[in-house]
């Protein structure tokens, strides 16, 4: 859990961080982002220097991860593993294609706004946000609402 008294400053130009993405489509879905799209995204959010893999996955693959490592038994739009690496920031981010799907029909979003929602929400949990308690939760959807409108997306946390 990151302790900070304000929203920091997301990436910008005078930030120079590099960071590898490993992109990995298991499953192919239409309205699936491209690379450019989720390197853009990860930048945005990003603080520091990192090594990412960003997996998209179908429904039976999250919800087999969500159950071996959340001990929840159905899938769950994004999952973060954090790596303990000594040199730089290191993780996996999955995505579950289908419940991202399901959530922006339900939700009424744009499915590639709620992807790069998403996808920032994974990237600032693998920087050690966290939402499991109020005063941390809204620390993180204010970063999260920042950096996606910045993208020029809605606020994913607007109620429509």
């Amino acid at each position: 859990m990151k302790n900070v008294s304000k929203v920091p400053e997301p990436s910008s130009a005078t930030n120079h961080k590099k960071f590898k993405l490993v992109l990995q489509y298991a499953a192919e879905f239409p309205g699936t982002p491209r690379r450019l799209q989720f390197r853009k995204w990860v930048n945005a959010a990003l603080m520091q220097s990192a090594e990412i893999v960003l997996r998209i996955v179908d429904e039976e693959e999250g919800r087999e991860l969500n159950r071996h490592f959340r001990g929840k038994d159905k899938a769950t739009n994004v999952l973060t593993f954090i790596y303990d690496e000594p040199q730089s920031l290191s993780g996996d981010i999955v995505l579950c294609a289908p419940v991202i799907i399901n959530e922006a029909q339900q939700q009424k979003k744009n499915l590639v706004a709620h992807y790069a929602h998403l996808t920032v929400h994974g990237v600032l949990h693998l920087q050690g946000y966290d939402h499991e308690h109020e005063a941390d939760a809204t620390i993180m959807e204010q970063l999260e609402t920042e950096i996606v409108t910045r993208l020029g997306y809605a606020d994913p946390y607007y109620e429509q």
